[in-house]
């Protein structure tokens, strides 16, 4: 089983490596990557670019979670991103 690319980039999050979860999550234009992108910019607390890469990724900033809820909400949904994907491959 292989793993998402942007559980390298939550790894470096929960680890506070910011700037090298910033690195990896810009090479990857894909909504999810957006949202992750957007969180990132909240646990920096800049609120301005977190509500931009939101609106990319078409989520709601405003009704948004506190960032441990984001956090695991994210999660979530790379699991069940992963675990689709994982079932369309033969």
């Amino acid at each position: 089983m292989t793993t998402h690319p942007l559980q390298q980039v939550l790894q470096h999050l929960h680890a506070g490596r910011w700037n090298a979860a910033h690195d990896l999550v810009q090479h990857d234009g894909s909504m999810l990557a957006a949202w992750l992108h957007g969180i990132l910019h909240l646990q920096e607390g800049d609120l301005e670019d977190a509500e931009n890469w939101y609106d990319r990724a078409a989520r709601h900033f405003r009704s948004r979670g506190t960032l441990a809820q984001e956090i695991a909400a994210f999660e979530a949904a790379l699991a069940a991103a992963t675990s689709s994907d994982s079932e369309e491959r033969p």
